[in-house]
């Protein structure tokens, strides 16, 4: 699947594997819709997201292909991710609440940030290397049995990207299926360790994202609450890059990108 990729990818991939399937969007459809485009194209029992910038361990497809065939009540698992250092990158998550949304802007210290109070599951769960169920999964690496795709609905497309893993696992849960999470099936996420930088388009789409995810699947009184501490964080989040910028941490122009950013997602509608 090539959407609309600025390289010369999906002419590699045509010269060096000519069997394969390749689509290519003239522009970029957006993660789910360019995902679903190939889900069109398949007929397995299960339909693999996985994302470019990831390199598979040996065996790991194979497990999770077994783990599914093993447990007939499974609609999606996924494995392990790991940063390319070795270190583990969490990949499987709560639903989302207000405590982890208050701790995406108050982050308090580095103990709650890791614990099942945002959402994280315990180090020592993967550690141990027993397969243990979850709320959701990153679409990094995310197995999907085709029976439970069916029944509930492939991805949602109005999602651009960001969030619509955690909309299909909530379809997914709420039709009865379990997600588990396998973790002796490692996948090497490179990008993700350089996501930490702030990247000002790819956070207004982030809550873009959540605003579309927190509409469909949570209640009134959940929506106004997030809008509450999410504007308490921005504001909070100005204060800190003003900060950061008198003490020459950051140039006026990334001030300025950050401030603009902050903006957008304050006054158009993005909570």
């Amino acid at each position: 699947m090539d959407n609309a990729s600025a390289d010369s990818s999906a002419a590699m991939v045509r010269e060096r594997f000519p069997t394969v399937c390749l689509i290519e969007n003239a522009e970029n459809r957006g993660f789910a819709a360019a995902n679903n485009q190939a889900f069109a194209r398949t007929q397995g029992r299960y339909v693999l997201m996985l994302n470019p910038d990831t390199a598979v361990r040996a065996g790991a497809l194979a497990m999770l292909v077994k783990f599914m065939d093993e447990h007939p009540r499974a609609g999606a698992c996924g494995g392990t991710l790991l940063y390319g250092d070795g270190s583990l990158q969490h990949s499987a998550f709560g639903f989302p609440t207000l405590a982890q949304i208050w701790l995406d802007f108050f982050p308090l210290n580095w103990r709650l940030r890791d614990s099942r109070l945002n959402g994280r599951y315990p180090r020592e769960w993967y550690a141990r290397g027993q397969p243990f169920q979850v709320d959701h999964l990153l679409g990094a690496d995310l197995l999907v049995r085709r029976e439970a795709a069916q029944q509930v609905g492939w991805l949602d497309d109005e999602f651009f990207i960001y969030c619509e893993e955690i909309d299909w696992c909530l379809r997914i849960k709420r039709a009865g299926w379990e997600i588990w999470c396998v973790p002796p099936a490692e996948i090497v996420h490179h990008e993700a360790q350089s996501t930490r930088q702030f990247r000002d388009r790819m956070f207004v789409e982030l809550w873009r994202a959540r605003k579309r995810l927190f509409e469909k699947h949570y209640s009134r009184s959940f929506r106004f609450a997030a809008r509450q501490i999410v504007r308490a964080g921005l504001w909070n989040e100005s204060r800190r890059a003003r900060a950061a910028a008198r003490a020459g941490l950051v140039t006026q122009d990334e001030l300025d990108k950050r401030l603009d950013a902050y903006a957008r997602v304050r006054h158009n509608g993005c909570v």
